[in-house]
């Protein structure tokens, strides 16, 4: 009896530990993965252990595998594919006696809701991660799992307004782990609450951080943007754009799981050009940004979705799995289906939306800029500055060609009075400002109507108001 039982407790203990180093390498390799950004080796990895999880007989470890495809969905913003993972790993990891199983799964799904910003649902959701992670054994996972907790506990606070408990949980993080990662989340409390000298002093140990400590590119990339945040709203615009680019730079290498932080990159390039009075790069950046938003939500769901199909269609078709697993992936087929078609729709709903918020952004920052530039020709108009014509031609480069189109013989000094004119001088402003008589400025009139053949009836200005831009 006494050999029987000893057998029995080490066949049991040996399980335990099998189960365990599953756990690990399972999800230590799903973050490295997530976090640089290797979308198809992430989903790969999951088929291969997925399948190993079915023979070693353990559910919890599918649901790890559900979990990590929910999570890497909700990153990319793929909602509804993501709620489908989240069911589906519910059902394995919440009847598992393993507390680190159901406190990793809310974790992750208060993550969901945030990004919905359902913040009541999201702190619910914590709130039970933190009630299950109480009873959680300590192993190699618990470690990082907790400051992660309080981080995503601040996050969700902040965003309800509760800034003494949020500011209590980001310290609470920060003392845990004081990484780069979790010194540059309250620097951003501080910049969120318009306390920029405390978050410089954050943004400093962050930086110092990153440099010591073996960092992701996403945490390196998030630490660049911070950065660039703090330093334009310290109006120290030097050391924005070059936290700023650092972060475009890094976030080349992570955009295929985390594209959505390539558009905030571009976005806060062209506030900053704009914050300068730059308006040809903050609309190039504009621009940039742009073009991320309208291709990155169809591209990120055309991966998602071919990549998510084939996890499926590869598991359907392994001969290990038990036959009452069938359902399963028949439910999961037609599912997939169904969900991709409303996902479709609601896709392309978002994108008009997007597309005509963006439109109005563009043609909002394009009028400001030419605002801008006009203003600055005027300017140098009125002090008949040299370089008034050179940077009339950079505003309105058709209307000189158009001119010489019509004369090519016309002189500078023909062109700079024509270009007056369209910016709609009167003759005593064109005299004052060249230093003529009004007089001479009629006859200089009197000389262009016959050099571009203006007809007599036709008021000069509206010529020149017309004319081929």
């Amino acid at each position: 009896m006494g050999l029987f039982l000893c057998l029995f407790s080490c066949h049991s203990e040996s399980h335990t530990t099998e189960r365990e180093d599953f756990d690990v390498s399972l999800l230590t390799q799903s973050s490295e993965l997530q976090l640089s950004g290797g979308y198809e080796a992430f989903a790969q990895l999951n088929k291969k252990y997925l399948k190993k999880a079915v023979k070693m007989r353990y559910p919890a470890g599918k649901g790890l595998c559900y979990l990590n495809m929910a999570s890497v969905n909700v990153s990319a913003g793929n909602y509804d594919k993501a709620r489908f993972f989240f069911n589906k790993a519910e059902k394995d990891l919440i009847p598992s006696e393993n507390a680190y199983h159901k406190a990793t799964f809310y974790d992750d799904y208060s993550l969901y809701y945030s990004h919905l910003k359902i913040y009541d649902k999201a702190i619910a959701c914590n709130n039970k991660a933190f009630y299950y992670f109480k009873q959680v054994k300590k192993t190699k996972l618990t470690d990082k799992l907790l400051p992660r907790l309080y981080v995503n506990k601040a996050i969700y606070y902040a965003w309800k307004g509760w800034f003494g408990t949020s500011l209590k949980c980001f310290t609470k993080a920060n003392v845990l782990e004081n990484s780069a990662y979790t010194n540059c989340m309250m620097a951003q409390y501080y910049l969120f609450t318009h306390k920029p000298d405390s978050a410089g002093i954050y943004i400093a140990r962050a930086d110092e951080k990153m440099l010591s400590q073996k960092t992701t590119d996403v945490e390196s990339l998030w630490v660049y943007y911070t950065m660039g945040y703090y330093y334009n709203d310290v109006d120290n615009s030097e050391q924005a754009e070059k936290a700023l680019k650092k972060a475009l730079e890094i976030n080349i290498k992570t955009r295929r799981t985390y594209s959505s932080h390539i558009k905030e990159v571009y976005k806060a390039l062209a506030e900053l050009y704009k914050k300068k009075n730059d308006g040809g790069k903050a609309y190039f950046y504009l621009k940039k940004y742009m073009e991320e938003e309208g291709r990155s939500d169809a591209a990120r769901f055309a991966a998602m979705n071919k990549t998510t199909e084939d996890f499926i269609s590869e598991v359907k078709q392994e001969s290990d799995w038990h036959k009452n697993d069938l359902p399963l992936f028949i439910a999961l087929s037609i599912t997939v289906l169904t969900v991709s078609g409303v996902y479709v729709r609601k896709m392309i709903g978002g994108l008009r939306k997007k597309k005509n918020t963006l439109k109005e952004q563009t043609d909002a920052l394009k009028n400001h800029v030419q605002t801008k530039q006009r203003e600055e020709v005027i300017e140098l108009a009125r002090r008949n500055d040299s370089s008034f014509l050179l940077k009339f031609k950079e505003l309105y480069p058709g209307f000189i060609k158009a001119l010489l189109e019509i004369n090519p013989d016309l002189e500078n000094s023909e062109l700079a009075f024509c270009a007056m004119l369209k910016l709609r001088f009167s003759s005593k402003e064109i005299a004052d400002y060249t230093f003529v008589q009004h007089k001479s400025v009629q006859q200089k009139k009197y000389r262009i109507r016959k050099r571009l053949n203006i007809p007599g009836e036709t008021d000069i200005y509206d010529f020149f108001e017309t004319l081929t831009e």
